[in-house]
This record gives structure tokens, sequence and C-alpha cells, in this order.
């Protein structure tokens, strides 16, 4: 654990691990909620590419503590376990590449009417947030669910796929309803600036709701406090700025 590592307490909330029924079996998520009270507005949390870990369940804490619904399925069930695989590129190859996002727009639908079967979510109001894999995950149900209401992306690609026959963030924009918040590094060469300009303008010319936050400097994965990447200024903004959206927009 990294000496910046942000360790979000359980107290005042109900939070660990749930099962999500799926077409083919049961999915796991973690899912955090306050304590008391129902009819908390729904976020959705989409996980990094290594999948449902501590900082993933840590960030669902921290949405939980301003009132809200939080879950993150384990959208790799089918094809494995992140965690047992140290080498990116073998993870990319070997599980990423194997989830399709017509399977993955599946689970968070189903994630969506778990949320609303427990009687303490209110899925009418629905927002979406995920990092990297997760970030271009974000842009993708804004356009695949119409109850979307707002969604934030960190760091997600928009001009390209990690399974063959996929659209790319790009392509969907005439789709998406939600409000739409980008938060991108200027120093990641994985999303050239020049794509997130393209999406902003076809969000703007289409009529949308849309704001992109790029940093100067700042790395891919600079909100990943466990990790070298993190830059604490700009995660500290793009936080604040994911707050104020869900509570306008939510």
């Amino acid at each position: 654990m990294a000496a910046t590592t942000i360790k979000t307490s359980a107290d005042g909330l109900v939070a660990g691990e749930v099962n999500v029924r799926i077409a083919d079996g049961d999915m796991p998520a973690y899912r955090a909620m306050p304590a008391t009270g129902s009819g908390s507005p729904t976020i959705l949390v989409v996980q990094e590419i290594f999948g449902v870990h501590e900082w993933i369940r840590d960030i669902c804490r921290r949405l939980a503590n301003l009132g809200y619904f939080a879950i993150a399925p384990d959208l790799y069930v089918r094809q494995g376990d992140p965690s047992k695989i140290a080498d990116t590129g073998a993870l990319i190859r070997d599980i990423v590449s194997k989830v399709s996002d017509a399977q993955v727009m599946r689970d968070l639908d189903a994630t969506v009417d778990y949320a609303k079967s427990t009687g303490k979510a209110d899925t009418s109001r629905l927002g979406i947030t995920g990092f990297c894999w997760g970030g271009r995950i974000v842009w993708m149900y804004a356009g695949h669910d119409p109850r979307v209401r707002a969604a934030v992306a960190w760091y997600g690609p928009v001009s390209r796929t990690y399974h063959a026959g996929d659209r790319t963030a790009l392509d969907i924009v005439p789709n998406i309803g939600a409000a739409v918040l980008g938060l991108y590094g200027g120093d990641d060469p994985g999303i050239p600036v020049d794509t997130t300009t393209a999406i902003d303008a076809a969000m703007k010319k289409a009529g949308k709701t849309v704001e992109i936050v790029t940093y100067p400097g700042a790395p891919h994965g600079f909100f990943a406090d466990y990790r070298p990447s993190y830059r604490k200024d700009a995660a500290e903004d793009g936080w604040r700025r994911t707050v104020d959206w869900f509570s306008r927009y939510v």
C-alpha cells in the first residue's frame, strides 16, 4: 500500500459483497450504501482493467458516504481473475480482450435491476463512473441505457476498443443522453488529446451536456492513489468535480 493510499471507513455504511443475478448464473459485486434510510441515488462503479480490488471498493465507500448506493460488479467473472495475472499485457490478452461490450452492457443492466430490487436504491436517479477500461465503459453505457443521468469517465479511451467488433465512444455519441464529465491526463500517450477534443466537439454539436477536463502533466491513472501514477492535485480536483457533477445531474 502506498503512503498516499486513501482508506475509507465503512462506519455508518452497509458495505460488502453481494450476488447479482445474470443470465448464466451469479455475478459478485461490491456494494456500499448508507446504513439508514432508502431511496439513495444509484452509482455504478466500473473497474479498471485490474478488476474489483480494494481501491475500487474504497471508491464505492466514498460514494456511499455521500449518500449514494454504489455498486461495482465483477465484469470479468466469466473470463478469469485479474488478480492472478501480474503482467498487464497478458491481462489484456487473456481476460480483457475476451470481455465484449455486449456482455458488459447486459451485466450492468442486471446490476441496475439488482439495485432496484433491494428497495434501498433509487435507480431513476442513476449515475456511472469508471476508470481506464471502465472509463471507456462509462461512455458506452451512457449510450446504452437512457436511464443514466450523469456519467464521469476517468481517462477512458474514446477512439479505441479492447474487443474486436465493438464500437468506440465516438461512434455512439448520438445515443448518449446523460451529462458526461471526462477527466483526462495531459501526459497520457494512450489517450491522445485530439481524441478527447474530438468527442467534446461531437457531443456539443449533437446538443449533449459534456465537460472535458485535461490536467497538464498528469499521467494515465492519476486518480489511483495506490499507484505511483497518482497526482494529488489533479486527483483532488477531479474528485471535487465528480461530486459536483453527480450532485447536479443525478
